[in-house]
């Protein structure tokens, strides 16, 4: 698995549960990316509301590999996203830059067609890698939205639910289970969390056998200030520690 599909999808959280908590109109959060006990590189984590009504949102991430595994493999890939008020995506588009390899890749959730539009092009060879159409339900979350609307909700540990995820080629009801509150030590500081694991691997929206658990601190902000994607041992951990925030 690309590092680009394992960071992206860790990072993804489903909605639908009613909202409760508001977030902030920006937040920036900056991540250490670990892989196999080595810092292999950091993820930058932007959000922007706007000033508007009815509100609208943008998502941008940006991922550096770096050290060793830079070495071997460089990565340098941006994200960004734009969603409705409901939080439902609108439009995503990813570049990823990998070694030699360069694509660039963009979703169109048209609500009112019930059709989402995937392309995916080949930047070096100039060419198309795939393009497809798919049937939209009324609204669905990408690989990273969903993390913020997650945090606007009350979910205790015993708690679960399912939501609709897409990534503009596959749509599918996803299980996410509050698990354990939990207390870590992170290069940006100590925190009292919460566990959750959402159930996407697993041909479920990926192929891949795997485990994916996100950590929000046990208080108003819930703030995600770790991310891992468990999968197996020829692949290895990664994961994402909070370094700073805001």
């Amino acid at each position: 698995m690309r590092l680009t599909l394992a960071l992206l999808a860790l990072m993804w959280m489903p909605a639908a549960f009613g909202q409760g908590n508001t977030l902030p109109v920006s937040e920036k959060f900056t991540y250490r990316v670990e892989w196999r006990l080595i810092t292999a590189g950091r993820a930058w984590l932007n959000w922007e509301a706007s000033q508007q009504y009815p509100p609208s949102y943008q998502i941008k991430l940006r991922l550096e590999s770096v050290g060793l595994v830079s070495k071997l493999f460089r990565v340098e890939d941006d994200y960004s996203a734009s969603l409705n008020q409901a939080m439902c995506v609108v439009s995503a588009q990813l570049n990823s830059r990998e070694g030699r390899r360069e694509h660039d890749t963009r979703v169109n959730f048209d609500y009112d067609a019930k059709k989402a539009g995937y392309l995916e092009r080949d930047l070096v060879k100039n060419s198309t890698v795939a393009q497809q159409e798919m049937e939209l339900p009324p609204c669905v979350h990408d690989v990273i939205g969903g993390v913020f609307y997650l945090r606007t909700l009350n979910l205790e540990p015993g708690q679960s639910g399912q939501a609709p995820v897409s990534d503009g080629k596959k749509a599918a009801m996803a299980r996410i289970e509050a698990q354990q509150r939990e207390d870590l030590t992170l290069p940006a500081g100590a925190f009292k969390t919460v566990r959750y694991e959402i159930f996407v691997f697993d041909n479920v929206l990926f192929r891949r056998s795997a485990h994916l658990y996100i950590w929000l601190t046990d208080d108003r902000r819930k703030l995600p200030v770790q991310i891992q994607v468990k999968m197996p041992f020829t692949t290895g951990t990664i994961t994402l520690e909070l370094e700073k925030q805001g």
